[in-house]
């Protein structure tokens, strides 16, 4: 069938009021097929979650049969019924339907467990729930942002209405006056455990009300009652929508029906007859078994297809001299702004979660207010906002504090990674340097916490004027990046003659590790804060007669073993990092040390516990991280 069967037909975008009755009859006809492929399917591969895909099938069958799918996004947050998604874009010709059959579940098949953004008309890969609507935000607020005439739905279950991440969702739908999203419920009652208003009750009208949408109740069943709800929802250029669709789990099949077994599990061999015969529909499962066992798909698991991000002047570096007190977090927004005045509008957008101040986006709101997007204390939402966003065509910026930026946001950036995004996320207030404000505040695993997405790049600036030529390098980089500082006024870092470092010809690239002190006797690794650290133990050293070289890692997990070998005539290495030491530079060094069989004199200087609020200098000393102490550890080591 015809991806846009009805494309002809008043009913096509919901321009009509009213289903006629050959659209209605199709639209029945067509959420018949689906079921019977869902429990096909499953039982084939064994695996999977046909009861929600059963009572979801009827709300994906109208939505996908009847929307512009190459103008607008649909969002399927509930990731878990990916058989109902398939079967709907395996009925429409979207996706070959007897590979499908044959091979959902495959190992190395496109037909994954929770749908996949790799597959078309899937816009965003969802299963952790309740991030769906976060996705239909940032859709919806990148097609204002682009002037686009396009509308975003989001369908959902019940049962994730419980978690923080919508309810922050809803707000910034409402304060963004999101009028073109809408939301539909699949509220069928029942999760894995029970019935919902047993395991965690949720008033989900009433909540919707109090944040500001205006809420359609339905039959998810009936046909006649979505259409209208969603031409309503569609047609309505002053509000958004949220439509609770009463429905029932595993619908069609009359043992399924309710019943929170069938949640996640397949169907018998016995149970399939039973259930395709109360649908009318022929059991061929024997055919695409024989498929399974003895072929392989055609189609494979690809990368995401997004909107390429726009070329953009990135200027002229600025350089701060010697002397000049400043913290990388603002020269990070000095070099955002000018981004900013240079760029058409829209081309760059920041996120800020109630920090601007603080994180350096301050300048930026001043050059491009509407373009600086405050989403409050909000952080699940607003890194899933950003993440779609970077997909959009958009250089998207999300600056916050460490501990929130990574620690906080862990899930939704993973999320992010599995989509392709391409997010520069600047982390501020990393390390011990927040001092005062104490462990909840001293962020020390971010490295830790990084290295475990694929995909992502770390850049780590030493001082203010490297600062600004990784800001205006970021634009190069197609993937996520996270670039982190501390909190204090770092100054310029300057070489022997009093010159700075990073600036004159100095041209940042990623991977690159720069010289800063040469020696004979050792090499000291660091990297941010901490290798003014290094410099001042390297000073300490000289006046014992030993010799080190300093090196400034700024790209921590793009160090191989082609870089460590190349020290390896220096017999002692060092690193020297504000990070907890088991996650950091330092454990990444000694495993391509290990694993390469290098026998050199090797240790790592970094943080072994939460650190206590105080005087960053104090708490460097009380923790034996201060430059002194590290220098008479290495000189014994020598």
């Amino acid at each position: 069938m015809e991806k846009y069967w009805v494309a002809s037909m008043e009913e096509f975008e919901f321009g009509a009021e009213v289903l006629t009755q050959p659209v209605l009859k199709r639209l029945r006809d067509i959420a018949n097929e689906c079921r019977g492929d869902i429990l096909k399917m499953t039982t084939i591969a064994n695996s999977g979650h046909p009861g929600g895909s059963m009572s979801s099938i009827d709300i994906y069958t109208i939505v996908y049969s009847l929307t512009d799918l190459d103008k607008n996004k649909v969002v399927v947050s509930h990731g878990h019924t990916s058989p109902g998604v398939y079967s709907i874009l395996g009925r429409l010709g979207i996706i070959d339907r007897e590979e499908l059959l044959s091979f959902f579940r495959y190992a190395g098949g496109p037909y994954e467990g929770h749908v996949e953004s790799h597959l078309p008309h899937i816009v965003w890969s969802t299963g952790n729930l309740g991030q769906g609507l976060s996705a239909g935000c940032g859709f919806a607020i990148a097609s204002k942002l682009k002037k686009e005439n396009s509308h975003t739905f989001v369908l959902m279950s019940d049962a994730e209405q419980t978690k923080g991440q919508v309810a922050e969702a809803r707000r910034f739908a409402s304060k963004f006056s999101l009028n073109n999203l809408t939301v539909v419920i699949d509220y069928n009652h029942r999760q894995i455990s029970g019935k919902i208003e047993d395991i965690m009750p949720v008033n989900i009208k009433e909540n919707y009300i109090a944040d500001g949408w205006r809420v359609l109740e339905v039959d998810g069943h009936n046909f006649e009652s979505l259409y209208e709800a969603l031409h309503t929802a569609r047609n309505d250029k002053s509000y958004h929508y949220a439509i609770l669709s009463e429905t029932v789990m595993g619908k069609g099949v009359s043992f399924m029906e309710g019943n929170v077994a069938y949640h996640g599990s397949a169907l018998s061999g016995e149970e399939l007859e039973r259930a395709l015969n109360e649908l009318g529909i022929e059991n061929d499962i024997d055919r695409f078994i024989k498929i399974r066992k003895e072929k392989e798909p055609q189609h494979f698991i690809k990368s995401p297809v997004h909107e390429l991000l726009p070329e953009i002047k990135v200027g002229t570096p600025r350089e701060y001299k010697v002397g000049e007190k400043l913290g990388n977090r603002n020269a990070f927004g000095n070099a955002l702004a000018e981004l900013g005045r240079l760029n058409e509008p829209g081309t760059i957008v920041a996120l800020d979660c109630d920090l601007a101040g603080s994180v350096g986006l301050k300048v930026f709101g001043e050059v491009y207010p509407e373009f600086l997007i405050e989403t409050g204390v909000s952080e699940h939402n607003t890194a899933t906002v950003a993440g779609v966003l970077s997909t959009q065509g958009i250089h998207t910026f999300l600056a916050d504090f460490g501990v929130f930026g990574i620690d906080e946001m862990y899930n939704q950036q993973r999320l992010n990674a599995i989509n392709g995004t391409k997010v520069r996320l600047i982390l501020t207030h990393c390390g011990i340097n927040v001092g005062e404000d104490g462990k909840t505040h001293h962020c020390i695993d971010y490295l830790g916490m990084v290295r475990n997405l694929p995909g992502f790049a770390v850049i780590i600036p030493a001082d203010i004027n490297q600062t600004d030529r990784i800001i205006r390098y970021l634009p190069k980089m197609d993937r996520n990046v996270m670039v982190v500082m501390g909190r204090a006024k770092e100054g310029v870092i300057s070489d022997l003659d009093g010159k700075p470092i990073f600036g004159g010809d100095y041209e940042f690239e990623y991977g690159k590790i720069d010289v800063i002190r040469d020696g004979n006797d050792g090499v000291i690794l660091s990297y941010g804060y901490a290798l003014r650290l290094a410099i001042e133990a390297q000073e300490i050293l000289a006046g014992f007669g030993i010799s080190l070289r300093v090196l400034n890692v700024s790209s921590p997990l793009e160090i191989g073993a082609e870089d460590v070998k190349k020290i390896v005539e220096y017999r002692n290495i060092f690193t020297y990092e504000d990070h907890l030491v088991g996650s950091g530079l330092g454990s990444i060094v000694g495993n391509l040390i290990a694993l390469n069989g290098i026998s050199m004199n090797f240790q790592s200087f970094g943080i072994t516990d939460f650190a206590p609020s105080g005087n960053a200098k104090d708490l460097f000393k009380k923790i034996g991280l201060d430059p002194e102490t590290v220098a008479n550890r290495i000189k014994e080591k020598i």
